[in-house]
C-alpha cells in the first residue's frame, strides 16, 4: 500500500496495526521499578541498565525499566504467531492511543539510554558519588 491510498484511509483501532511497521509495541516491554532515591537504588539501576538492550526512563507515572526485546512469537509479516493462544494481556492491549500514534519518548521526563547517561546523572544528583 502506497502512502497515496493510505491518505484515503481513516485508521482506526480495529485496522491501525495493518499500519505500523516494526510491530513497535511488541519490540519492548517495561517493568515499573520504586522511585529511585538513595545513591543504592540508583547503583542497583547502573547494575541494571549495564545489562544488553536494558534502558531507564521516568514518566508521569514513575520510574520504568525497559528492555528492547522482540517478542519471538512476532512473524515476519508483523503478526503474532500465536494469536489465537496469545496471553491475556496481549489480548487487553488498547491500541486506541500507542506507540503509532506517539512514541512514548515523547512523554519521558529522564531517559537513560546506557550505562553512561544513567552514571553522569548520578555524578549530578550526588555531590559525593565518588566517594
Amino acid at each position: 500500500m502506497n502512502k497515496d491510498s493510505i491518505a484515503d484511509i481513516e485508521i482506526t483501532a480495529e485496522n491501525k496495526c495493518g499500519f505500523c511497521t516494526g510491530s513497535k509495541c511488541c519490540s519492548y516491554f517495561t517493568q515499573h521499578v520504586d522511585t529511585p532515591r538513595s545513591k543504592y537504588d540508583f547503583e542497583h539501576l547502573l547494575w541494571q541498565i549495564s545489562h544488553a538492550n536494558t534502558q531507564v526512563y521516568q514518566d508521569t507515572d514513575g520510574w520504568y525499566l525497559m528492555f528492547r526485546s522482540v517478542c519471538t512469537h512476532l512473524q515476519d509479516d508483523g503478526r503474532c504467531g500465536i494469536y489465537a493462544t496469545r496471553p491475556e494481556i496481549c489480548r487487553v492491549y488498547d491500541n486506541d492511543y500507542c506507540e503509532y500514534d506517539e512514541p512514548p519518548e515523547k512523554n519521558f521526563k529522564r531517559f537513560f539510554a546506557d550505562y553512561d547517561a544513567l552514571h553522569a546523572y548520578c555524578k549530578k544528583r550526588f555531590k559525593k558519588w565518588s566517594r
